[in-house]
């Protein structure tokens, strides 16, 4: 059984169904064990496509999921009956029974909702997505379907902790601030807080309640896919959680 973390505050509106999945209860194995929906990964495409399904019935039986090729950049779609996969980091729609999803492996996955418009959104937050607009460009597009910036809630799901990850002195230059950052061990290196740095990105939208998670993606224990943990095992390739967002 596919097993997910939820938000509470997006769980007030029943019509709004949502949920980060973790890497349990799927049908691959080996290093993506076991739902693995990452459509870019190595892993067989048939039980890609039977995890990604896993995951979205366990909200709807008839929602269709909609898919990013995600690019680690600023762009967002609005979804349309004409939608083919988009070179894109976000993408919101105000029509029911679409099942909006991202994928990650350490990035954040941020989802959000104005429940009174009927105007949802799922957005992939890599430190330079948030950096260059992908969350601003998020909320942008909604508020073209109707939303209010006001009553909408934004959730930043499980994503690498600032004590998991570590990065150079061209990351501190590009980022330039050093609330974001504590000291590393190691030489000219820092650690980075991917989440407080997106949670302060949220909160220059003027959106009207922000929730994180918490959950770090790199702790083996909490059971979700990482890049991260991945490259420092010296396996040659990963699987990706998704995180789902749909409205009745």
């Amino acid at each position: 059984m596919a097993d997910f973390v939820i938000s509470k505050p997006l769980s007030q509106n029943n019509s709004i169904k949502h949920g980060f999945f973790k890497r349990t209860g799927g049908h691959s194995d080996g290093i993506y064990a076991s739902l693995n929906c990452g459509t870019y990964s190595g892993d067989h495409k048939d039980t890609i496509l039977k995890n990604r399904s896993l995951a979205c019935s366990t909200f709807s039986k008839n929602a269709k999921l909609i898919e990013l090729h995600q690019i680690h950049s600023n762009k967002v779609v609005v979804y349309d009956e004409n939608y083919e996969i988009a070179d894109a980091d976000g993408i919101v729609t105000d029509r029911r029974d679409i099942a909006l999803s991202v994928v990650t492996a350490d990035c954040a996955p941020v989802l959000f909702a104005d429940a009174n418009a009927g105007v949802i959104g799922a957005a992939h937050a890599g430190w330079k997505g948030a950096h260059t607009g992908v969350l601003d460009n998020t909320v942008d597009k909604m508020c073209v379907l109707g939303a209010n910036r006001k009553n909408i809630t934004a959730v930043i799901g499980p994503c690498i902790a600032q004590n998991s990850y570590e990065v150079g002195p061209d990351f501190f230059n590009a980022i330039d601030n050093e609330k974001y950052f504590l000291s590393s061990n190691n030489p000219d290196h820092h650690m980075f807080d991917l989440s407080g740095y997106v949670f302060d990105k949220l909160k220059g939208c003027g959106i009207g309640l922000i929730d994180a998670l918490n959950i770090d993606t790199y702790d083996k224990k909490n059971d979700f896919f990482s890049y991260r943990r991945k490259t420092h095992l010296n396996e040659n390739d990963y699987g990706r959680q998704i995180s789902i967002i749909l409205q009745k």
